[in-house]
Protein backbone atom coordinates (compact mmCIF):
# COMPACT_ATOMS: atom_id res chain seq x y z
CA UNK A 1 0.00 0.00 0.00
CA UNK A 2 1.81 3.24 -1.11
CA UNK A 3 1.66 6.53 0.98
CA UNK A 4 -0.57 8.13 -1.01
CA UNK A 5 -3.26 5.33 -0.81
CA UNK A 6 -2.65 5.71 3.35
CA UNK A 7 -2.52 9.33 3.57
CA UNK A 8 -5.72 9.78 1.55
CA UNK A 9 -7.32 6.95 3.82
CA UNK A 10 -6.30 8.79 6.72
CA UNK A 11 -7.82 12.46 5.50
CA UNK A 12 -10.91 10.32 4.60
CA UNK A 13 -10.93 9.07 7.73
CA UNK A 14 -10.84 12.00 9.98
CA UNK A 15 -13.42 13.67 7.98
CA UNK A 16 -15.81 10.87 8.73
CA UNK A 17 -14.56 10.80 12.09
CA UNK A 18 -16.52 14.20 12.51
CA UNK A 19 -19.49 12.64 11.20
CA UNK A 20 -19.12 9.91 13.99
CA UNK A 21 -18.91 12.48 16.42
CA UNK A 22 -22.41 13.63 15.27
CA UNK A 23 -24.20 9.73 15.34
CA UNK A 24 -22.49 9.47 18.93
CA UNK A 25 -24.20 12.17 20.15
CA UNK A 26 -27.61 10.89 19.54
CA UNK A 27 -26.99 7.07 19.11
CA UNK A 28 -24.96 7.31 22.84
CA UNK A 29 -25.55 10.66 24.29
CA UNK A 30 -29.45 10.37 24.01
CA UNK A 31 -29.59 6.79 23.02
CA UNK A 32 -31.99 7.85 19.88
CA UNK A 33 -31.63 5.44 16.43
CA UNK A 34 -31.48 8.72 14.43
CA UNK A 35 -31.57 7.86 10.17
CA UNK A 36 -31.42 11.29 9.20
CA UNK A 37 -28.11 11.71 9.13
CA UNK A 38 -27.81 9.79 5.56
CA UNK A 39 -29.77 13.47 4.41
CA UNK A 40 -28.28 15.30 6.89
CA UNK A 41 -24.54 14.36 5.56
CA UNK A 42 -25.65 15.42 1.74
CA UNK A 43 -26.98 17.56 2.67
CA UNK A 44 -23.91 19.48 4.10
CA UNK A 45 -22.43 18.36 1.00
CA UNK A 46 -24.70 20.10 -1.43
CA UNK A 47 -25.23 23.16 0.41
CA UNK A 48 -21.22 23.38 0.22
CA UNK A 49 -21.03 22.47 -3.58
CA UNK A 50 -23.70 24.91 -4.40
CA UNK A 51 -22.11 28.20 -2.62
CA UNK A 52 -18.71 27.09 -3.71
CA UNK A 53 -19.96 26.47 -7.53
CA UNK A 54 -21.76 29.98 -7.37
CA UNK A 55 -18.65 31.58 -6.27
CA UNK A 56 -19.41 32.15 -2.77
CA UNK A 57 -16.61 31.75 -0.29
CA UNK A 58 -15.71 28.12 0.66
CA UNK A 59 -15.40 28.38 4.34
CA UNK A 60 -18.34 30.24 5.10
CA UNK A 61 -20.20 27.85 2.97
CA UNK A 62 -18.72 25.07 5.39
CA UNK A 63 -20.70 27.22 8.33
CA UNK A 64 -23.94 27.58 6.34
CA UNK A 65 -23.81 23.49 5.90
CA UNK A 66 -23.59 23.22 9.51
CA UNK A 67 -26.58 25.57 10.37
CA UNK A 68 -28.54 23.67 7.34
CA UNK A 69 -27.62 19.98 9.54
CA UNK A 70 -29.03 21.47 12.67
CA UNK A 71 -32.11 22.76 11.03
CA UNK A 72 -32.94 19.32 9.60
CA UNK A 73 -32.19 17.65 13.08
CA UNK A 74 -34.54 20.19 14.79
CA UNK A 75 -37.55 18.98 12.16
CA UNK A 76 -36.84 15.57 13.01
CA UNK A 77 -36.73 16.40 17.09
CA UNK A 78 -40.06 18.28 16.63
CA UNK A 79 -41.57 15.26 14.78
CA UNK A 80 -40.41 12.91 18.01
CA UNK A 81 -41.68 15.43 20.81
CA UNK A 82 -44.07 17.48 19.33
CA UNK A 83 -46.18 14.85 17.34
CA UNK A 84 -44.99 12.04 19.16
CA UNK A 85 -43.57 9.76 15.83
CA UNK A 86 -41.53 7.54 16.98
CA UNK A 87 -37.42 8.23 16.92
CA UNK A 88 -36.64 5.21 13.88
CA UNK A 89 -40.24 6.94 12.07
CA UNK A 90 -39.44 10.28 12.52
CA UNK A 91 -35.67 9.48 11.09
CA UNK A 92 -36.63 8.04 8.22
CA UNK A 93 -39.30 11.06 7.73
CA UNK A 94 -36.53 13.51 7.89
CA UNK A 95 -34.47 11.04 5.65
CA UNK A 96 -36.72 10.93 2.70
CA UNK A 97 -37.80 14.47 2.97
CA UNK A 98 -33.70 15.23 2.56
CA UNK A 99 -33.38 13.58 -0.45
CA UNK A 100 -35.83 16.25 -2.64
CA UNK A 101 -34.30 18.80 -0.88
CA UNK A 102 -30.58 18.42 -1.62
CA UNK A 103 -31.83 17.72 -4.67
CA UNK A 104 -33.72 21.41 -4.84
CA UNK A 105 -30.30 22.94 -3.43
CA UNK A 106 -28.41 21.18 -5.93
CA UNK A 107 -30.60 22.05 -8.89
CA UNK A 108 -29.24 18.76 -10.70
CA UNK A 109 -28.32 15.04 -9.16
CA UNK A 110 -24.78 16.09 -8.77
CA UNK A 111 -21.71 19.23 -8.99
CA UNK A 112 -18.38 18.94 -9.86
CA UNK A 113 -16.46 21.36 -8.43
CA UNK A 114 -13.16 20.60 -10.12
CA UNK A 115 -10.99 23.52 -10.82
CA UNK A 116 -13.21 25.57 -7.85
CA UNK A 117 -11.90 27.32 -4.86
CA UNK A 118 -12.16 25.10 -2.12
CA UNK A 119 -11.03 24.81 1.64
CA UNK A 120 -8.74 22.36 0.51
CA UNK A 121 -6.85 24.52 -2.19
CA UNK A 122 -6.93 27.52 0.45
CA UNK A 123 -4.74 25.25 3.00
CA UNK A 124 -2.69 24.30 0.67
CA UNK A 125 -1.63 27.16 0.24
CA UNK A 126 0.08 27.37 3.76
CA UNK A 127 4.05 27.41 3.29
CA UNK A 128 5.71 24.19 4.26
CA UNK A 129 2.91 22.29 4.81
CA UNK A 130 1.79 21.67 0.95
CA UNK A 131 1.97 17.74 0.90
CA UNK A 132 0.01 17.77 4.13
CA UNK A 133 -2.15 20.40 4.05
CA UNK A 134 -5.21 18.01 4.08
CA UNK A 135 -3.97 16.18 6.58
CA UNK A 136 -3.34 18.69 9.39
CA UNK A 137 -6.73 21.14 8.06
CA UNK A 138 -8.83 17.71 8.90
CA UNK A 139 -6.41 16.82 12.18
CA UNK A 140 -6.86 20.41 13.36
CA UNK A 141 -10.27 20.76 12.99
CA UNK A 142 -11.50 17.30 14.80
CA UNK A 143 -9.30 18.26 17.69
CA UNK A 144 -11.36 21.70 18.05
CA UNK A 145 -14.47 19.60 17.87
CA UNK A 146 -13.43 17.33 20.06
CA UNK A 147 -12.48 19.60 22.62
CA UNK A 148 -15.64 21.91 22.08
CA UNK A 149 -17.76 18.49 22.45
CA UNK A 150 -16.08 17.41 25.61
CA UNK A 151 -16.28 20.47 26.99
CA UNK A 152 -19.75 20.97 26.12
CA UNK A 153 -20.87 17.69 27.57
CA UNK A 154 -18.80 18.54 31.64
CA UNK A 155 -21.36 21.50 31.69
CA UNK A 156 -24.75 21.75 32.98
CA UNK A 157 -25.90 21.49 29.86
CA UNK A 158 -24.45 18.35 28.74
CA UNK A 159 -24.96 17.09 31.81
CA UNK A 160 -28.44 17.59 31.34
CA UNK A 161 -28.47 16.19 27.42
CA UNK A 162 -26.78 13.24 29.24
CA UNK A 163 -28.86 12.56 31.63
CA UNK A 164 -31.43 12.37 29.04
CA UNK A 165 -30.63 9.71 27.16
CA UNK A 166 -29.69 7.84 30.49
CA UNK A 167 -32.77 8.11 32.55
CA UNK A 168 -35.50 10.32 30.85
CA UNK A 169 -37.97 9.83 34.00
CA UNK A 170 -35.26 10.89 36.50
CA UNK A 171 -34.17 14.23 34.73
CA UNK A 172 -37.42 14.87 33.54
CA UNK A 173 -38.78 15.15 37.26
CA UNK A 174 -36.17 17.56 38.03
CA UNK A 175 -37.41 19.85 35.78
CA UNK A 176 -35.44 19.71 32.98
CA UNK A 177 -37.66 20.03 29.50
CA UNK A 178 -36.34 16.98 27.58
CA UNK A 179 -38.15 17.72 24.90
CA UNK A 180 -35.87 20.64 24.18
CA UNK A 181 -32.55 18.35 25.40
CA UNK A 182 -33.82 16.42 22.35
CA UNK A 183 -34.11 18.68 19.96
CA UNK A 184 -30.76 20.54 20.67
CA UNK A 185 -28.94 16.86 20.60
CA UNK A 186 -30.46 16.02 17.55
CA UNK A 187 -29.58 19.33 15.84
CA UNK A 188 -26.21 19.42 17.08
CA UNK A 189 -25.37 15.79 15.84
CA UNK A 190 -26.83 16.31 11.88
CA UNK A 191 -25.01 20.36 12.36
CA UNK A 192 -21.74 17.75 12.90
CA UNK A 193 -22.55 15.16 10.02
CA UNK A 194 -23.48 17.90 7.54
CA UNK A 195 -20.23 19.73 8.40
CA UNK A 196 -18.51 16.19 7.71
CA UNK A 197 -20.40 16.27 4.19
CA UNK A 198 -19.03 19.51 3.24
CA UNK A 199 -15.79 18.54 3.91
CA UNK A 200 -15.78 15.63 2.00
CA UNK A 201 -17.45 17.06 -0.65
CA UNK A 202 -14.85 19.72 -1.13
CA UNK A 203 -11.99 16.85 -0.60
CA UNK A 204 -14.17 14.38 -3.82
CA UNK A 205 -14.29 17.25 -5.69
CA UNK A 206 -17.99 17.20 -6.29
CA UNK A 207 -21.23 16.50 -4.32
CA UNK A 208 -23.82 13.79 -5.62
CA UNK A 209 -27.74 13.15 -3.94
CA UNK A 210 -26.64 9.47 -3.48
CA UNK A 211 -23.38 10.21 -1.37
CA UNK A 212 -25.03 10.40 1.78
CA UNK A 213 -26.46 6.39 1.43
CA UNK A 214 -25.37 4.08 4.06
CA UNK A 215 -23.70 6.66 5.91
CA UNK A 216 -25.52 5.86 9.68
CA UNK A 217 -24.30 1.63 9.18
CA UNK A 218 -20.64 3.42 8.60
CA UNK A 219 -21.49 5.72 12.23
CA UNK A 220 -22.62 2.90 13.90
CA UNK A 221 -19.77 0.74 12.84
CA UNK A 222 -17.11 3.12 13.66
CA UNK A 223 -18.69 4.10 17.62
CA UNK A 224 -18.46 0.48 17.90
CA UNK A 225 -15.17 -0.50 16.71
CA UNK A 226 -13.82 2.52 19.00
CA UNK A 227 -15.79 1.51 22.11
CA UNK A 228 -14.78 -1.92 22.11
CA UNK A 229 -10.83 -1.39 21.12
CA UNK A 230 -10.54 1.91 23.69
CA UNK A 231 -13.59 1.73 25.73
CA UNK A 232 -15.77 4.41 27.77
CA UNK A 233 -14.36 4.93 31.05
CA UNK A 234 -15.13 8.46 30.85
CA UNK A 235 -16.34 11.45 28.46
CA UNK A 236 -12.78 12.13 26.67
CA UNK A 237 -12.26 8.50 26.63
CA UNK A 238 -14.99 7.90 24.65
CA UNK A 239 -14.49 10.80 22.10
CA UNK A 240 -11.20 9.54 21.71
CA UNK A 241 -12.45 5.91 21.05
CA UNK A 242 -15.29 6.97 18.79
CA UNK A 243 -12.52 9.70 16.64
CA UNK A 244 -10.19 6.50 16.21
CA UNK A 245 -12.97 4.18 15.48
CA UNK A 246 -13.75 6.12 12.48
CA UNK A 247 -10.16 6.20 11.41
CA UNK A 248 -9.81 2.38 12.14
CA UNK A 249 -13.43 1.66 10.09
CA UNK A 250 -11.80 3.88 6.76
CA UNK A 251 -8.68 1.71 7.06
CA UNK A 252 -10.38 -1.31 7.56
CA UNK A 253 -11.97 -0.49 4.11
CA UNK A 254 -8.97 0.48 2.50
CA UNK A 255 -7.68 -2.59 3.39
CA UNK A 256 -10.10 -4.83 1.94
CA UNK A 257 -10.77 -3.12 -1.43
CA UNK A 258 -6.83 -3.26 -1.87
CA UNK A 259 -6.95 -6.87 -0.78
CA UNK A 260 -8.99 -6.94 -4.37
CA UNK A 261 -12.52 -6.83 -3.42
CA UNK A 262 -14.86 -5.10 -5.80
CA UNK A 263 -15.91 -1.66 -4.90
CA UNK A 264 -19.56 -2.84 -5.30
CA UNK A 265 -18.78 -5.40 -2.26
CA UNK A 266 -18.48 -2.28 0.16
CA UNK A 267 -22.45 -2.14 1.60
CA UNK A 268 -21.62 -5.98 2.21
CA UNK A 269 -18.03 -5.38 3.64
CA UNK A 270 -19.66 -2.63 5.67
CA UNK A 271 -22.44 -4.63 7.03
CA UNK A 272 -20.18 -7.28 8.12
CA UNK A 273 -17.96 -5.29 10.24
CA UNK A 274 -21.62 -4.14 11.93
CA UNK A 275 -22.08 -7.32 12.95
CA UNK A 276 -18.67 -7.89 14.29
CA UNK A 277 -18.24 -4.76 16.32
CA UNK A 278 -21.99 -5.91 17.70
CA UNK A 279 -20.97 -9.22 18.25
CA UNK A 280 -18.16 -9.00 20.09
CA UNK A 281 -18.62 -7.35 23.47
CA UNK A 282 -21.67 -9.85 23.66
CA UNK A 283 -19.13 -12.43 22.88
CA UNK A 284 -16.04 -11.16 25.13
CA UNK A 285 -18.29 -11.07 28.21
CA UNK A 286 -19.27 -14.88 27.72
CA UNK A 287 -15.81 -15.51 27.29
CA UNK A 288 -15.27 -14.04 30.61
CA UNK A 289 -18.33 -14.96 32.38
CA UNK A 290 -16.86 -18.14 31.48
CA UNK A 291 -13.46 -18.00 32.76
CA UNK A 292 -11.94 -18.36 28.77
CA UNK A 293 -10.77 -15.14 28.55
CA UNK A 294 -8.56 -13.76 31.35
CA UNK A 295 -7.65 -9.97 31.28
CA UNK A 296 -4.41 -11.19 32.99
CA UNK A 297 -3.35 -13.26 30.35
CA UNK A 298 -3.37 -10.93 27.65
CA UNK A 299 -7.13 -10.14 26.69
CA UNK A 300 -8.41 -6.99 27.02
CA UNK A 301 -9.19 -5.34 30.22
Amino acid sequence: MSWQVVSGTLELGLMYAIMVVGVYLTFRVLNYADLSVDGSFTLGAAIAATLIFRGYNPWLSVIIAFFGGCLAGIFTGVLHTKFNITPLLSGILTMTALYSVNLRVMGQPNISLLGTRTIITDFAKIPYVENYSTLILCLVTLIIIGLIIYRFLLTEFGLALRATGDNELMIKSQGVNTDLMKIIGLALSNGLVAFAGSYVAQYQQFADASMGIGIIIAGLASVIIGEVLIGTSSVGRTIVAVVCGGVIYRIIIAIVLQLGLAPTDLKLITAFIVIVALVTPSMKNKFLANGLWSPRKGGAP
